[in-house]
């Protein structure tokens, strides 16, 4: 039932995995499916107490739960199948798109903005990538399967969750556990599928009414796919996780809970010269949470947390070194990133006024190395390039002014800074003296957004409309990754300036037991927006960054209606436009017009359903221009692909879905997908973009108990 709710580089490849091994692989997961679904079903029912019941539904569009806000459980199966990162899983909601360099990893992109004007936090922390062209992004460490919920909040209509935000704020969160008594809780899943993918997942979970712990671990693996062409994408990966959580519950009212947790992996980039052959990282955090404190304050909540990045780029590990051009030879760049932030808030709450204030802090650093030859990087010491950091205070005033009245607003106060530590920039014979070297920049940036809304008296409609303003400190892309800066300054990170949107959102919800419908719209306009802007030349392409103008607007809008007990349809519609008000031109790396439309029967513990997707194609370009990972090099066509699922409970505490992606092998490129390497026989003067996968056929099985 399809439920409607809520970096550069180069060169060839070294051999992939063949189409036997690839079968093999397959039938291996199938067998581990199948064993899976005969396995005794005794163990389940035993259990069944401390179950939630799987819902026999494969999901493909998801309405706004509140206005502006969508709020999901990421463990559910969904169509089409999310790949191992935040980045492929947040598409699947309306307003979306990724910039796909490969299988893995790519980049998200919500109503055209893209990278840090997307605060994405993890449990209330911030993971920070650390290569200079976003190769590891931070959805990159981001298993989606392995948190309870995922809140996406459009626009600068929050302030509560760090600077910037100015395209909107995405939450990965795991929940407390709560045992009323001594017990425990499993949930698993097994997900196969074409291309060698094979995804597996334990969380685990045991405690009393004083405490917990719980275990999570993952693994995902898949070889490089295949396009609607039957052509070979580069695109394979393998990564894995494991994070643990001890909670202390002395009382219903208090929660202590430490968390720690690390990951790796790799990835071949088809767009890209060089492979991620690292992704390290190392999670720590605390938090605490007292409820019921008074009469008037309702919450006291506290955290502290460390990130940290190890991430590892190399044309050698997952390829063959082209042996010709500027990196004909094996070469080497390893990054870190150290990321330690805290914030505290507390909740008031009066007759008709609720109050959540607060402060947070965030500092970061930034390191390199890199090497010619196969290691020799690890024999050279790191250098710190960059160091940033952050203040900020905040508040949000929500006032149940009437019984159907709602007003929500919100400010904030940011102190950022950054300083350059590079000596020198370029490389080979391009070094130079950097003129910027140790110096700090420092901005104070205030934000804020007001929103009122109503609900009809006399039909179930919820009406609203806000405006929001926030100012964003550029960040370490943006400052330190392009070659120069605006026409005449000295580089980018003496002259680029914070950018400033100021956005209107307005739209409506309604919902009955037979319908659910919604819309969400916006215009904004963004003053000195960063642009980057690329340019052929003698050692390559080179980028510049530089301050414009911008106009932007779009929206969403969905429906879903039953028209019997056991039929359902539904459908979305996401649009996105920008416009370059300095030069007249479009603004680059937009998404086109993306429409879906879903069919669902359903009845008792099984459902059948299809998802026909229809993309326009996107003519409003500006070519070489972009942000630090994409540009626009092409306009693409219009293309539809069309998709199956099914899914059957077995019972209460087992659950089956299976799909076909893309049924008809259709071949087609995204408009944001990134052009092919040379290195892997793509054209290197006639830029091509990346193809999606052909036809995919996939299965999942879900336990809990």
């Amino acid at each position: 039932m399809s439920r409607f709710s809520a970096d550069t580089g180069l060169s060839p490849a070294q051999a992939i995995f063949t189409q036997n091994e690839s079968s093999i692989r397959f039938r291996h997961a199938t067998a581990i499916l199948c064993s899976a679904l005969l396995a005794p079903s005794a163990l389940a029912d035993e259990h069944a107490g401390h179950s939630e019941e799987l819902s026999p539904t494969v999901i493909t569009a998801i309405a706004p739960s509140s206005p502006l806000t969508i709020v999901t459980n990421p463990k559910d199966p969904r169509q089409p199948v999310p790949a191992s990162d935040g980045s492929d899983y947040l598409k699947t909601i309306p307003g979306f798109a990724q910039v796909r360099n490969g299988g893995t990893n790519g980049d998200p992109v919500l109503r055209g903005m893209f990278g840090s004007r997307l605060n994405i936090l993890t449990n209330g922390g911030m993971m920070l990538g650390a290569c200079p062209g976003r190769m590891d992004a931070p959805t990159s460490y981001i298993s989606p399967e392995t948190y309870d919920k995922l809140t996406v909040i459009k626009g600068p209509q929050t302030v509560l969750w760090g600077p910037g935000a100015s395209a909107g704020t995405i939450l990965f969160d795991r929940e407390p556990e709560s045992f009323g008594e001594l017990g425990t809780r499993v949930n698993a899943s097994v997900l196969a599928g074409s291309n060698g993918r094979l995804d597996k997942l334990v969380d685990a979970a045991a405690g009393g009414p004083l405490g917990y712990v719980r275990v999570i671990g993952n693994t995902a693996h898949a070889d490089d796919y295949r396009d609607g062409n039957n052509d070979t994408v580069p695109s394979r990966y393998d990564k894995w996780n494991g994070d643990v959580a001890l909670g202390w519950t002395p009382d219903a009212d208090t929660l202590l809970e430490l968390t720690a947790g690390k990951g790796d992996g790799e990835a071949r980039y088809a767009g890209r010269g060089m492979d991620g052959s690292q992704f390290k990282r190392e999670s720590l955090g605390l938090r605490f949470e007292k409820s019921n404190i008074s009469d008037v304050m309702e919450k006291l909540e506290a955290q502290v947390y460390y990130n940290y990045a190890d991430h590892v780029m190399d044309n050698y590990t997952l390829r063959t070194p082209s042996g010709t051009g500027m990196m004909s030879g094996p070469m080497a760049s390893n990054v870190d990133r150290r990321t330690l932030g805290a914030r505290i808030k507390g909740t008031w709450r009066w007759a008709d006024v609720q109050l959540i204030s607060g402060i947070d802090a965030q500092t970061n650093e930034h390191r390199q190395r890199s090497a010619m030859g196969i290691d020799t990087y690890k024999d050279q010491p790191y250098t710190k390039d960059a160091d940033f950091h952050n203040y900020g205070v905040f508040g949000e005033l929500t006032w149940y002014a009437a019984e159907r009245d709602r007003l929500i607003s919100g400010a904030r106060l940011d102190r950022a800074s950054a300083k350059d530590f590079r000596q020198t920039t370029g490389s080979g014979m391009m070094t130079r003296p950097n003129p910027t070297a140790d110096d700090t920049r420092a901005d104070t940036l205030p934000s804020g957004f007001i929103r009122y809304e109503h609900d009809l008296a006399d039909s179930p409609t919820t009406l609203y409309v806000g405006v929001g303003h926030t100012q964003r400190f550029p960040d370490y892309w943006e400052l330190f990754s392009p070659n120069s800066g605006p026409a005449g300054s000295v580089n980018a990170f003496d002259s680029i300036k914070p950018e400033k949107t100021t956005q209107l959102d307005f739209g409506l919800q309604y919902k009955t037991e037979l319908l659910e419908a919604w819309a969400s719209a916006y215009v904004g306009q963004v003053r000195d927006y960063i642009l980057f802007n690329y340019t052929p030349g003698m050692m390559g392409m080179t980028s510049q960054a530089e301050n414009i103008d911008a106009r932007i607007m779009g929206g969403e809008l969905g429906a879903a209606y039953n028209f019997t007990q056991n039929w359902k349809a539904d459908a979305t519609l996401a649009y996105a436009w920008g416009k370059n008000s300095s030069d007249g031109s479009a603004l680059p790396q937009m998404p086109p017009l993306d429409a879906r439309f879903g069919l669902t029967y359903s009845e008792d513990n099984w459902s059948a359903g299809a998802l026909w997707r229809v993309v326009a194609a996107q003519n409003r370009i500006d070519q070489n221009k972009g942000n630090v990972v994409g540009k626009d090099f092409d306009k693409t066509p219009g293309f539809a692909v069309f998709s199956l699922n099914g899914a059957y409970r077995i019972n209460s505490n087992w659950k089956v879905s299976s799909g076909v992606d893309n049924l008809f092998g259709k071949a087609y490129a995204e408009h944001l997908n990134l052009a092919g390497n040379a290195g892997f026989g793509y054209p290197a003067n006639d830029p091509q973009a990346i193809k999606e996968p052909g036809r995919t056929l996939w299965t999942k099985v879900d336990m809990s108990f």
